[in-house]
């Protein structure tokens, strides 16, 4: 859909300034999965930690162990992050599909503070805990 599709659907917030917004924290999440993982070879979509690049034969059991938290601290930040990406790249879709900034619960608007505070947000403030 065109942007006069989304602005008939929303005269009330600069849908412009979201998209940029959305698009600068996307590159921003990129730079954060790149430093603590890889985009999984097999499914381009998904991205994984990645594992300490160790002789664990040779290695001290001190170093091996250091290395296993951080692939676990890794994995947790990472699996943080993509949650994050996924909701952004939605919140993309739906300005180009011409929904954007309406509740996915009630159809209504969401308030542009919410929208302010998170682009990504799917929901008004008073579904936002569903």
């Amino acid at each position: 859909m065109g942007y006069d599709t989304i602005k008939y659907m929303r005269e009330d917030i600069d849908i412009n300034y979201f998209k940029e917004k959305l698009e600068e924290d996307l590159l921003q999440i990129e730079r954060e999965l790149d430093d603590v993982g890889r985009k999984n070879p097999d499914n381009e979509l998904d991205w994984e930690a990645e594992p300490a690049d160790m002789d664990v034969s040779r290695a001290d059991p001190n170093e091996v162990a250091d290395s296993i938290e951080e692939f676990e601290g890794n994995t947790a930040v990472l699996k943080e992050l993509e949650i994050r990406y996924n909701d952004i790249k939605d919140a993309l879709d739906r300005i180009e599909k011409g929904n954007y900034g309406i509740c996915e619960v009630s159809g209504e608007p969401i308030e542009e503070d919410r929208l302010i505070a998170n682009p990504a947000a799917r929901t008004c403030k008073k579904h936002m805990n569903q």
